[in-house]
């Protein structure tokens, strides 16, 4: 039921879930980026491993309950998820096993949770990564991030790469087209364009 769309940043998540949004019936539904809801919502953003830590249990609550939601009220047949809980490895301070310990959960269970996971994959500083005022990282620190985000979902039966493009249309198609593969038959004949106004 659960497909997560994950990578690092400027991969491209929140322009795919839009047009995801725009592409797909009533049957898909797509739940926001718990990081965003719980630093929008005033949570401390601090470096210290204290505040590191405490940020991420409430990202992983807040993501659990997102989830929880959807699920009870028995309405989709895809749930597309702006990240998902295993993402948390790749901020937390220390050994991942903390992580685990703090959350009282394991990582087969995370694993499990999700049906497949859809990673994309952040460009380069020369294949159109472009920092912003809520992109702050640099092109390096930006992959470093990717790649640790690509290393905490190792182990999933169902990840599929997408490699980022010259053209972001490109890259955007074959993760939607991908989605799409997953939905049920009666669903699968919205067709998919991905204009250039919507890059």
């Amino acid at each position: 039921m659960f497909i997560v769309i994950t990578g690092g940043p400027g991969a491209g998540k929140t322009a795919i879930l839009e047009l995801a949004r725009r592409v797909f019936c009533e049957h898909v539904t797509i739940l926001p980026e718990a990081a965003s809801i719980v630093f929008g919502g005033g949570f401390p953003r601090l470096d210290s491993t204290p505040a590191r830590r405490a940020a991420q249990q409430a990202i992983f609550h807040v993501q659990r309950q997102l989830e929880t939601w959807v699920a009870e009220e028995r309405q989709a047949a895809i749930v597309l998820c702006d990240r998902g809980t295993l993402d948390g490895l790749a901020y937390w301070p220390g050994a991942h096993s903390g992580y685990f310990e703090r959350l009282e959960v394991t990582r087969a269970q995370e694993l499990a949770r999700y049906r497949a996971v859809i990673h994309l994959r952040t460009p380069a500083a020369k294949g159109g990564y472009v920092n912003s005022a809520l992109r702050i990282e640099s092109a390096e620190e930006a992959a470093k991030i990717d790649q640790e985000i690509w290393q905490a979902w190792e182990g999933h039966p169902q990840r599929h790469e997408v490699v980022s493009e010259g053209d972001f249309s490109v890259k955007a198609l074959a993760a939607l087209e991908w989605v799409r593969s997953q939905l049920p038959e009666c669903c699968r004949s919205h067709p998919i364009s991905v204009a250039e106004e919507d890059e």
